[in-house]
């Protein structure tokens, strides 16, 4: 009877020193600090926690350096369990987390060095990107937040539980994180979040210009026709810029609507800019197009596709 009563007691108070924190997929990393007691060897273990070291071992009395990085409370219980029956018939190991100290952020998408990165508590967006070598030249707009819902909520505008109801969802501009435009907007990072930069949405150039092509957005939402033909290297000497037209998709079908847009005006500063957005495509037709007819939205398709091959 005093036996169990002195596993209540200890039990209970394990409880109270542990620390609310992830689920018990939660691995263990760099840092963290874990309560280890065993009922029977309390002297012997002592009230400090134990750290896990860089080899991501712990070093406890008895029995020696454990693995401890990379496994879950309930793993190292289990090895801790067989390692202490050396010296009890029936050890009674309970392991909790004293302090969180590491945690794994994946970092995808268009980053100079993605990857799964074990950082520091407290670790804010705009850090954990600096870890992954900041953004990749074709970065978008946007960087998106996957959270699990274990994990709380995602501080942002806009967050959302997704349609499996089991990860919240959010995503904040890149200007306003890299540029500090918001500091409430630079989030802290929690476990097992994933950080997606999406690569920036294209327009395409084609036809009559000299280096036709895909030109992403960057971290803008849109592109002037005038910085487009820009990109392109200027027109061709058989451009027809007054027949040129802008094809643009038309939402939640596959068809395209054709605009026409006065690309000669705009080059001479007589008409304002015009804004090309995501997947848009601005085509300069030539003389020989004119002819031909060879400017229907199937002829300007095929060359998109060739700019394609020519970019991969």
């Amino acid at each position: 009877m005093t036996s169990r009563l002195s596993l209540v007691l200890f039990l209970s108070a394990l409880a109270g020193a542990q620390v609310p924190g992830p689920p018990a997929a939660y691995r263990l990393g760099l840092g963290d600090e874990v309560l280890v007691r065993v009922l029977d060897l309390t002297d012997e273990l002592g009230a400090n926690p134990f750290r896990v070291d860089q080899d991501g071992k712990i070093s406890l009395p008895l029995v020696g350096a454990a693995q401890a990085g990379g496994r879950t409370v309930e793993e190292l219980r289990a090895d801790l369990v067989t390692r202490f029956k050396k010296f009890l018939l029936d050890p009674q190991v309970t392991v909790a987390v004293s302090a969180y100290h590491s945690q794994p952020v994946s970092v995808l998408g268009a980053v100079k060095t993605p990857g799964v990165f074990q950082v520091e508590t407290g670790k804010t967006l705009y850090q954990v990107l600096s870890l992954a070598g900041g953004l990749d030249i074709n970065a978008g707009s946007v960087i998106r937040i996957t959270r699990q819902k274990a994990y709380g909520p995602i501080p942002l505008p806009g967050a959302e539980l997704d349609p499996s109801g089991e990860f919240m969802v959010a995503q904040v501009s890149v200007g306003a994180v890299i540029g500090a435009q918001d500091p409430t907007l630079n989030i802290t990072v929690r476990p097992y979040d994933v950080i997606t930069v999406p690569k920036a949405s294209t327009v395409y150039v084609v036809g009559s210009v000299k280096t036709p092509g895909g030109f992403g957005l960057g971290n803008s939402d849109s592109l002037s026709v005038l910085r487009a033909v820009a990109l392109a290297q200027g027109l061709d000497k058989t451009a027809s810029p007054k027949k040129a037209r802008i094809l643009r998709g038309v939402e939640g079908t596959t068809a395209k609507m054709e605009l026409p847009v006065y690309v000669k005006a705009i080059l001479a500063g007589k008409s304002p800019d015009v804004p090309l957005g995501p997947g848009d495509v601005l085509f300069i037709p030539s003389a020989h197009d004119l002819k031909t007819g060879a400017w229907k939205a199937a002829d300007i398709a095929a060359r998109i596709g060739e700019v394609m091959l020519w970019r991969y």
